[in-house]
C-alpha cells in the first residue's frame, strides 16, 4: 500500500486541469479527493486517470516513485464539499474561468474551512484581489496558475492577494516543489501574471509581421518552433542576454539601441480582424485540419513532444 503524505489535497472541479493536478499530486505521495458536483463527473474523471496513468507507466513517464496503482489507491472521489475538504491542507480549485462561479466557490469553502489550508485558484488570469473579496480566510488564498498540460510543463506561477500571508506563499512554493513542479513568485498581481503576458506580447507581434506580409503564418511559426524555441526551453530571454555577450551589461552597451530602434516600429495592438483571422487558420489547417480527430492526434503528439524535452530537462542539468 502506498504511504500518503500528511495531509491531504483536494481538488474542486474534475476536467481537464483538476485531473492533472490530482495525478501530479497523487505522483508526491499524497492523498486527493476529486470533488465535482455530479458522481458520474467524478466517476469518468477516475477512469480517465486509470486509463492515463496505466499509459504513462507503460511509456515509462510517470512521475513519482509510486507504481500507478499505489498513486491511483491515493485518488478518490466525493460529491459532497464538506465531506471532500476534511482534513485538508490544500485545496485547489479548478473550475471553469468564470469570475462568478469561482467566488461562489471560494465562498462556499470559506465557511466551512479552518485557519490552516491553503485556498488555491488554477485561475489563468483571474486576478486574486476580484477572486477573494469578502473572504474571512483570505490570508490563506492564493493563485496557482498551471500551464497546460500541467503533467508535461511544470512552471506553475504564484500569485498573492494584497492580503496574502507570506506563509501561504512559502507553503504553496515548497508544496509545488515537492510534487516536482517549479513554481515562480509574482510579487504582486498584474492582469495577465507573467506568462500570459510574455504569451500575448509574443502572439501580438507575431500577428502584426502576418498582418503586413512580412511573413507567412506557418513561416513564423518555424521562427519560434526552429529557432526561439529551441533555446527559450533551457534558457530565458534575459540569461540569453547575459550569454550572447560578455553579461547584461554588456548586452544593453552593444544592442540597447538598435532594440530601442526596431520596438519603436511595433505597431498599435491588433484587432485580430476576420481577413488575417482566415488567413492564419487557412495555413493552419493546411497543416493540421480543425476537425476533432485530427487536432486531438496533433495535441497527443504535442503532450509527447513534451514529454520527451521534460526528460531531457531533467538531464541536462545546469553545470
Amino acid at each position: 500500500m502506498a504511504s500518503s503524505e500528511a495531509g491531504g489535497v483536494v481538488i474542486v472541479g474534475s476536467g481537464l486541469i483538476g485531473r492533472s493536478w490530482a495525478m501530479l499530486f497523487a505522483s508526491g505521495g499524497f492523498k486527493v479527493k476529486l470533488y465535482d458536483i455530479e458522481q458520474q463527473q467524478i466517476t469518468n474523471a477516475l477512469e480517465n486517470i486509470r486509463k492515463e496513468m496505466k499509459s504513462l507507466e507503460q511509456s515509462d513517464s510517470l512521475k513519482g516513485s509510486l507504481t500507478a496503482e499505489q498513486q491511483l489507491s491515493l485518488i478518490s472521489g466525493c460529491a459532497n464539499l464538506t465531506q471532500a475538504v476534511e482534513g485538508a491542507v490544500h485545496i485547489q480549485e479548478c473550475v471553469p474561468e468564470n469570475l462568478e462561479l469561482k467566488r461562489k466557490i471560494f465562498a462556499q469553502l470559506d465557511r466551512i474551512v479552518d485557519d490552516r489550508v491553503i485556498l488555491s485558484s488554477s485561475s489563468s488570469c483571474l486576478l486574486p484581489s476580484k477572486l477573494f473579496v469578502g473572504l474571512a480566510h483570505v490570508k490563506q488564498c492564493i493563485v496557482a496558475h498551471p500551464v497546460n498540460p500541467p503533467y508535461y510543463v511544470p512552471l506553475v506561477e504564484l500569485i498573492p492577494h494584497p492580503e496574502t500571508a507570506p506563509a501561504t506563499m512559502d507553503l504553496t512554493h515548497a508544496l509545488m516543489r515537492k510534487i516536482g513542479q517549479t513554481p515562480v513568485r509574482v510579487l504582486k498581481e498584474i492582469d495577465g501574471f507573467v506568462l500570459n503576458r510574455l504569451q500575448y506580447a509574443v502572439i501580438s507581434e507575431a500577428w502584426r509581421l502576418v498582418e503586413e506580409g512580412i511573413v507567412s503564418p506557418s513561416d513564423l511559426d518555424l521562427v519560434m518552433s526552429d529557432g526561439l524555441g529551441m533555446r527559450y526551453a533551457f534558457i530565458g530571454p534575459l540569461e540569453t542576454m547575459h550569454l550572447n555577450a560578455e553579461g547584461v551589461m554588456s548586452y544593453c552597451d552593444r544592442y540597447s539601441e538598435g532594440m530601442r530602434r526596431v520596438l519603436k516600429t511595433f505597431g498599435p495592438i491588433p484587432e485580430f480582424s476576420r481577413a488575417t483571422v482566415e488567413k492564419v487558420n487557412q495555413d493552419m489547417c493546411l497543416k493540421v485540419p480543425d476537425d476533432p480527430e485530427h487536432l486531438s492526434a496533433r495535441r497527443q503528439w504535442r503532450d509527447d513532444c513534451l514529454m520527451r524535452l521534460a526528460k531531457l530537462k531533467n538531464q541536462m542539468q545546469p553545470q
